[in-house]
């Protein structure tokens, strides 16, 4: 891990950044439809360093699946001590639609935090991953 001068905030590796997003199973996704940004909070797991992502049919979905690349991104924050990480996650996603992958898929137990079925899951599979983590004083 490496200070950033300019920011101040700390660089985290790759391997530091894959430890940091399978501590939590709650994240954002950032597509583009009809070239306007969105962003999802969505439940996923971490597999084999990509990201799995549980969901309905919908708008999300085919935005996430039909566009070149997403973001992602997961973060912790500790707001009284004013420390916290950050990890960004950019690739394409593409629906997992063979029985052989959606049973991977449902084996990883993505639990959905809503009520309302969710029985479709896409791959995020990374192209380019950062993280950074505010220092503790």
């Amino acid at each position: 891990m490496a200070k950033n001068i300019r920011t101040g905030l700390e660089d985290l590796t790759v391997d530091e950044c894959w430890n940091m997003l399978g501590r939590t199973t709650v994240g954002r996704l950032a597509v583009s439809i009809s070239n306007r940004p969105d962003i999802f909070p969505v439940n996923y797991r971490v597999d084999n360093e990509t990201i799995v992502v549980r969901t309905a049919p919908g708008l999300k979905l085919a935005a996430a699946t039909l566009g070149p690349e997403v973001a992602f991104e997961v973060d912790e924050l500790d707001a009284m001590r004013h420390t916290g990480w950050s990890v960004v996650i950019k690739g394409p996603a593409e629906e997992l639609n063979e029985l052989g992958e959606r049973l991977e898929a449902e084996a990883l137990k993505v639990e959905p935090w809503s009520d309302a079925e969710r029985d479709r899951y896409f791959r995020i599979t990374p192209e380019h991953i950062t993280g950074r983590r505010i220092p503790g004083s």
